[in-house]
């Protein structure tokens, strides 16, 4: 478990950082908490990412939608306001 003070997060001042995949491009804002790291990431039309990431995930879709691919070949669909989590 973590032990992370209450606080509010002000994303609008945290730098987007600029992320090449295999195609497109994705831009992270982050902020680390005790070893957690949070994100908020968009990715451009097209956006395939240049790794397998083997960490668990908790994934909340703010707009839009899109397609998490996994390794193993299975795909789950996300639109806004929908959520996943896990490792595979």
């Amino acid at each position: 478990m973590y032990n992370i003070p209450f606080q509010t997060i002000n994303w609008p001042a945290i730098e987007k950082t600029e992320h090449k995949g295999e195609t497109g491009t994705s831009f992270w804002q982050t902020i680390l908490l005790d070893g957690l790291r949070l994100r908020i990431v968009e990715y451009s039309p097209g956006y395939l990412a240049d790794h397998w990431c083997q960490k668990g995930h908790i994934v909340y879709c703010l707009e839009g939608e899109f397609i998490s691919e996994l390794q193993n070949g299975d795909e789950i669909s996300l639109s806004a306001g929908h959520e996943l989590c896990g490792i595979r």
